[in-house]
């Protein structure tokens, strides 16, 4: 059973998001410059980064931790997030498989996801090692979470794509992003700070991907409109499946 801080922390997350992006649409709907729009789609990730350093290595977030860890009970444990950050990657391949309009072609989906991940985990993996800072469980390398990017970096990219055609979809993967975030705190292996952070560095890079859009004319399945892609997922192994009409 999640504890009422999780719970909240969960809700706050998904609201703050909603919030901050609805903001950032009717600001490129009215035609805002374009240094304007940079702007907006840094303030949210920006925000999350700053609320996590400044709360680092608190007595705050001990407490929080203390407090969760005692709610859900000290011996909880569940494997649930290393599944949870991969949802919002596989509701976009689903999305495109079922036929619901997405901005991008499906290969520059996997393209700005792939960019979006490789630049976010260097990111996140060389603070964890040049921080050092010690996990809630006592092993190495927690701030920044990396589940909570890769999660929060595969949302970003479901948003980018689905928030005209879709917004429900678009929306949705935030919360299974926020529910990673929270299970990765819930299992004692990272404090508040961490999953502020990673949250944080996955949406500014995602959304800087999207901004700058590099490699944008590279395409070589763009004319081919009889090959797909999907993601398949099994106890032993994930993967992709290509699938092509003859």
């Amino acid at each position: 059973m999640i504890g009422n801080k999780t719970t909240y922390f969960l809700l706050c997350c998904i609201y703050s998001i909603n919030s901050l992006f609805a903001q950032n649409d009717s600001v490129l709907t009215a035609s805002s410059p374009a240094k304007h729009s940079l702007i907006k789609k840094v303030a949210l990730p920006a925000t999350f980064i700053l609320s996590g350093v400044i709360i680092n290595k608190s007595v705050f977030e001990r407490e929080f931790n203390r407090d969760l860890r005692n709610q859900v009970g000290n011996d909880f444990h569940s494997s649930i997030d290393d599944y949870l950050q991969y949802v919002p990657i596989a509701e976009m391949y689903i999305a495109d498989g079922i036929g619901i309009e997405a901005k991008n072609h499906w290969f520059d989906q996997t393209k700005n996801l792939v960019i979006s991940n490789v630049v976010t985990g260097i990111i996140v993996h060389s603070i964890k090692r040049g921080m050092n800072k010690t996990r809630p469980n006592n092993s190495p390398y927690s701030f920044p979470s990396g589940h909570t990017a890769t999660a929060f970096t595969g949302a970003t990219v479901l948003y980018q794509e689905f928030k005209t055609s879709s917004p429900v979809l678009a929306y949705s993967g935030f919360g299974f992003a926020a529910a990673t975030g929270s299970f990765r705190m819930i299992n004692n292996v990272h404090w508040l700070s961490d999953v502020l952070a990673g949250a944080g560095i996955s949406i500014m890079v995602t959304n800087l991907v999207y901004h700058i859009e590099p490699l944008k004319n590279f395409n070589p399945f763009k004319e081919s409109k009889d090959i797909s892609m999907f993601p398949y997922f099994n106890e032993n192994e994930t993967g992709i499946y290509f699938s092509k009409k003859f």
